[in-house]
């Protein structure tokens, strides 16, 4: 099912919207939410919570590429899991990436506007859009799926030291782009 269909079918208030997100992109979100959350039933709550996030989200809505705005609800929701179960424990992976990108995107500026924050994100996209496809790739794989470095190896081909080397230069390089575009890191 294509997704204008799909989404037309939240439009309809369908439930069989969610039967088909489920099976066309059930795989991914579980991806996303098990590399923060770690364990089968705290992803298998994200995923329902993603679900419902998307039934309530989609009528107020349309978006453009539904693959992203699933991924980005997946995303955010495991992340507020993930920090309400730290609070007791830490996910070392998790808190490893987030401690990396810490020091070029260290969050001491306020996103008091939705409009800064598309700003902040265009930046960041164009960022990335300008490192290459094997940079951007091992960028995106660490900080937004939270890969582990040596997944990155096994999918890229690439050493340990390779891939740590290009994720240090590419957060040096960021925090530099982003102070240059006037953003306070």
């Amino acid at each position: 099912m294509d997704d204008q269909t799909l989404i037309g079918l939240y439009w309809a208030r369908d439930e069989d919207a969610i039967k088909e997100t489920s099976t066309k992109y059930g795989k991914l979100c579980q991806y996303i939410a098990n590399n923060i959350l770690k364990t089968a039933e705290d992803c298998e709550e994200c995923l329902n919570d993603t679900y419902f996030a998307v039934w309530n989200a989609i009528p107020v809505q349309r978006p453009n590429r539904f693959s992203v705005f699933i991924s980005r609800i997946t995303r955010n929701l495991a992340l507020k899991k993930w920090e309400y179960l730290s609070a007791a424990k830490r996910n070392p992976s998790a808190t490893i990436s987030l401690d990396e990108l810490g020091d070029c995107v260290s969050g001491r500026f306020s996103i008091e506007s939705e409009i800064e924050s598309k700003h902040i994100e265009s930046i960041i996209d164009t960022f990335l859009w300008d490192q290459g496809y094997e940079k951007r790739n091992i960028f995106i794989r660490r900080y937004w799926y939270f890969d582990s470095i040596e997944t990155i190896c096994k999918k890229t081909g690439f050493g340990q030291s390779k891939v740590k080397s290009i994720l240090y230069e590419m957060r040096v390089k960021l925090r530099k782009y982003l102070e240059s575009e006037g953003i306070e890191v």
